[in-house]
């Protein structure tokens, strides 16, 4: 039997088990991915020590339990009766939701690398979103788990052979390419908006984390997640703006907006604002939903030349 003799058994006699169990695994690695978004900016173990309070008391496990533990508190503390951020169960649920569309879209193994994907843009984008930094473990070790997982699991990048060996070479050399394009189109364009505008313009951490998307999902993949994530951000910004002169007050999803000098500062032209998670919004809405067009799109741009 192989192995996906064995996965269509499964799914033949008990259809929702792995749907379950994807969705179930995505919210526990949601729930480590809020330990990683709150103590890696830190420099602190995402080890030890264990989960506990503001007010320093341990967190029971019947307490830690994903979403449902949240909701049965009604976002309190048993501790102390503190309040805590309905972001930790949108975590949770973002991802078990992110895991399912995986398995649900895609081949095992490509469900796999996916869901490997999607843990490392949440974690990155919600750092970024407070701290304007994407610690190395999501991008320098994101592309290195990106070229492994490519050259394991070759259906990533689309790689089918009947010998595995030739699969797992091609989708390893796209997986390479991806990061090197990646990461080498966010460098030259931060160097020359930095030489035009005489100041920084772009955070290296943008540089290393489009490589380590371009690692997953190509150099396609990566191009799009620049450009595409570049209108997203366009589009946001414009409703940030407008919300923040409407309401008085910023935006309901409002990242950290600094001056060059690392000044908190009000929405507007001139200001620093996270890029990695519109970098993550265009990369997974190529992995998900556009990846055919965009690839249909370079193909025709190609026979042009």
């Amino acid at each position: 039997m192989t192995e996906m003799d064995w996965i269509n058994d499964v799914s033949a006699a008990a259809p929702w088990f792995f749907p379950v169990f994807f969705f179930v695994i995505g919210a526990c690695v949601g729930s480590f991915l809020n330990v990683c978004i709150h103590r890696l900016p830190k420099g602190e173990s995402v080890i030890t020590p264990r989960s506990h309070c503001a007010c320093g008391a341990p967190i029971a496990w019947r307490d830690n339990i994903p979403v449902l533990s949240w909701l049965l508190l009604r976002g309190r503390a048993r501790c102390c009766g503190r309040p805590f951020s309905f972001r930790y169960a949108f975590v949770e649920l973002l991802t078990a939701a992110l895991f399912l569309a995986c398995w649900l879209l895609f081949p095992p193994g490509k469900a796999v690398a996916g869901m490997v994907l999607c843990a490392g843009v949440i974690g990155a984008t919600f750092i970024d979103l407070d701290h304007m930094i994407i610690p190395d473990a999501f991008t320098v070790w994101g592309g290195a788990l990106g070229v492994l997982l490519s050259l394991l699991l070759p259906s990533l990048h689309g790689q089918g052979h009947e010998y595995f060996v030739i699969a797992s070479l091609r989708a390893g050399l796209a997986s390479v390419l991806g990061l090197l394009v990646g990461s080498g189109i966010v460098l030259w364009i931060a160097l020359l908006a930095e030489a035009v505008l005489k100041k920084e313009a772009m955070g290296f951490g943008d540089v290393k984390f489009l490589g380590a998307i371009g690692a997953f999902i190509g150099w396609k993949g990566a191009v799009f997640a620049m450009f595409g994530g570049a209108m997203f951000g366009c589009g946001w910004f414009v409703f940030a703006l407008l919300w923040q002169k409407v309401a008085g007050r910023p935006a309901p999803v409002m990242p950290k907006v600094e001056t060059p000098e690392g000044e908190p500062a009000d929405l507007g032209l001139g200001v620093h604002v996270s890029f990695g998670p519109m970098l993550a919004a265009g990369a997974l809405s190529y992995f998900f939903v556009l990846r055919q067009p965009v690839d249909a799109y370079f193909v025709s741009l190609a026979g042009l030349f």
